[in-house]
């Protein structure tokens, strides 16, 4: 008999075993309805993620209180959130008629409703991805509160720090803080947090805005307060999933109704029964690509394209960027406003309207049946599924469309390379559970060679969040026969939606073409680059339009002038 004493598990092996620990503990919290995150029912949660130590929240598994990653989950979650009790995830249920006022996150996009003080409710409309990302949030945010009521509770009875008290004080001015009483107050905050004074004053002001500039010092204080509460009073925060979001969930209501509404414009339209090309991107890259560059030529004249592309992506160019919509819709651009609660915007271009010869594509050939375009915004998570699978559905049970291409153009985690570098994937794995999706990619790692951007080619890991990436498991994923280049969040979902719309349902083409092009947002495997550490800035837009060129190219059987 063999001796088995020694087996043990690799890191990888155990940050996989946390993630789907977490997967599946997240469900079950969901179907149950309700549960307190720092009592008994958020153990396996807040172990599952000190295990996994993912790299976006750097020092968790420290004493000291991790302050890049607070910053990247601060901004993805409601002003306010760290005040509240009470958490209750919703469906669209309404509250948009209500006098209470919508908050939506600076860097993702959810409907939030401050109900009162100890309550707040987030609307989930994107799928279980959604639910994942914020619970993974939400727990990092309360292990963190804890650190810092460790630092400031000197006893059981509630004595609290010098420190602390003077923290307290600082919050409850109404007015902005002096130079003297900022420094003050985070001389105080640094010792409380376990960081130096240049440390927070170095992030101070990311947390602020015009109308809160010492939002920070309130961050802190209030994440402190509730977690001292929950120990001294055993008050424990709470989160809730209302009936109607689980009786909704996974049944695409809200999928449905946004695919419903492309669908009868394309009917209104005349478009319904002309060749399709829904390509996934954002809401400017394919307008500004055709109509730009014409559009701008005496603004900026013996300018490149690119240089064009960047100021149009500038902040504060809302005039160029006017002008360029104005003539897309004037010329076949049909704008679409999601109402259905997805929050995927939705451009339509009728290329018979479009004027070719003043255009970035002179020599475009669409053939005799003139195709149409449905350009999306970006899916999140397993949101892609749903979209993607209603969109593909026949029009009313009996109207099948002609969708010839499919085409995604996202951000990801690059593996080896850094920001703005090019990947091409041949097939996405899905995180935790190896099912994976093989397929033909129509776009080649060739293709964009010469421009001075890496391009890396190969399979890429489809991870349940960003929040979930972790060093050990990315380097086994990489440097092993899976070969993996990059992670993201929705290919394999997009593949899934597709493959069973073309091979099994018949309600498209079979020999649909698809297109899979990603940027490097991070990467995830070097100290300092991660999401966290700051956006891309103009680094991605030379890629962004150079896939989108790309895609395009194709669609018109042309190349760019």
């Amino acid at each position: 008999m063999k001796d088995s004493k020694n087996i043990s598990r690799s890191r990888a092996q155990e940050s996989s075993a946390a993630i789907e620990k977490m997967y599946i503990t997240m469900r079950h919290l969901f179907n149950r309805g309700f549960y307190k995150p720092m009592g008994i029912s958020g153990d396996t949660l807040r172990e599952a993620l000190m295990t996994l130590r993912p790299e976006i929240y750097g020092n968790i598994a420290e004493e000291k209180v991790e302050l890049n990653g607070l910053l990247y989950v601060i901004e993805r979650l409601p002003i306010g959130i760290e005040e509240c009790r009470f958490i209750n995830l919703t469906s669209d249920e309404g509250y948009s008629k209500s006098h209470f006022q919508a908050i939506v996150p600076p860097k993702r996009r959810r409907n939030c409703y401050r109900i009162d003080e100890e309550q707040m409710n987030v609307e989930i409309t994107r799928g279980r991805s959604d639910i994942y990302d914020i619970l993974t949030h939400l727990t990092f945010i309360f292990i963190e509160s804890h650190k810092i009521r460790n630092r400031v509770l000197l006893d059981d009875a509630g004595e609290v720090s010098r420190d602390w008290m003077k923290l307290e004080l600082a919050v409850s001015q109404t007015k902005k803080l002096s130079l003297v009483e900022k420094e003050k107050a985070i001389s105080h905050a640094a010792n409380i947090l376990g960081r130096t004074f240049e440390e927070v004053l170095d992030i101070y002001d990311a947390f602020g805005s015009e109308t809160a500039p010492d939002r920070f010092l309130q961050i802190i204080f209030w994440l402190g307060k509730l977690a001292i509460e929950e120990i001294i009073d055993n008050n424990k925060r709470t989160i809730t999933f209302s009936p109607i979001l689980r009786e909704r969930l996974g049944h695409h209501i809200h999928g449905e109704r946004w695919a419903t509404n492309i669908k009868e414009v394309l009917k209104e339209n005349g478009l319904i029964n002309r060749p399709i090309h829904v390509i996934s991107a954002n809401m400017h890259s394919v307008m500004n690509s055709i109509f730009a560059t014409t559009v701008l030529k005496t603004k900026f004249k013996d300018k490149s394209d690119f240089f064009i592309y960047e100021e149009l992506s500038k902040s504060g160019a809302d005039e160029v960027r006017n002008k360029v919509e104005e003539v897309a819709l004037k010329h076949g651009m049909i704008s679409v406003l999601d109402d259905s609660g997805t929050n995927i915007d939705v451009q339509i271009f009728d290329t018979e309207k479009i004027n070719w010869a003043n255009s970035s594509f002179p020599t475009a050939k669409r053939g005799d049946k003139k195709p149409v375009l449905i350009v999306m915004d970006y899916a999140f998570g397993e949101q892609a599924y749903e979209t993607i699978d209603e969109l593909l559905k026949p029009f009313k049970k009996d109207t099948l469309l002609n969708v010839e291409s499919v085409s995604i153009m996202g951000k990801a985690g690059i593996l080896e390379g850094g920001k703005g570098d090019i990947m091409i994937p041949n097939a996405h794995i899905n995180e935790g559970t190896a099912d994976n999706y093989f397929f033909e990619n129509e776009l080649t790692a060739d293709m964009f060679e010469g421009n001075d951007i890496a391009v890396f080619a190969g399979p890429m890991v489809t991870v349940l969040g960003t929040s979930l990436q972790n060093r050990d498991l990315l380097k086994f994923f990489h440097e092993s026969t899976w070969g993996v280049i990059g992670l993201e969040m929705e290919g394999s979902y997009y593949q899934k939606a597709i493959q069973s719309a073309s091979k099994i349902r018949k309600s498209v083409p079979k020999d649909i073409k698809v297109r899979y092009a990603y940027y490097a947002s991070d990467n995830p495997l070097e100290t300092g680059s991660t999401l966290a550490s700051g956006g891309l800035g103009t680094t991605g837009v030379k890629p962004t339009y150079l896939i989108t060129i790309k895609i395009l190219e194709q669609i018109f059987n042309t190349k760019q002038k």
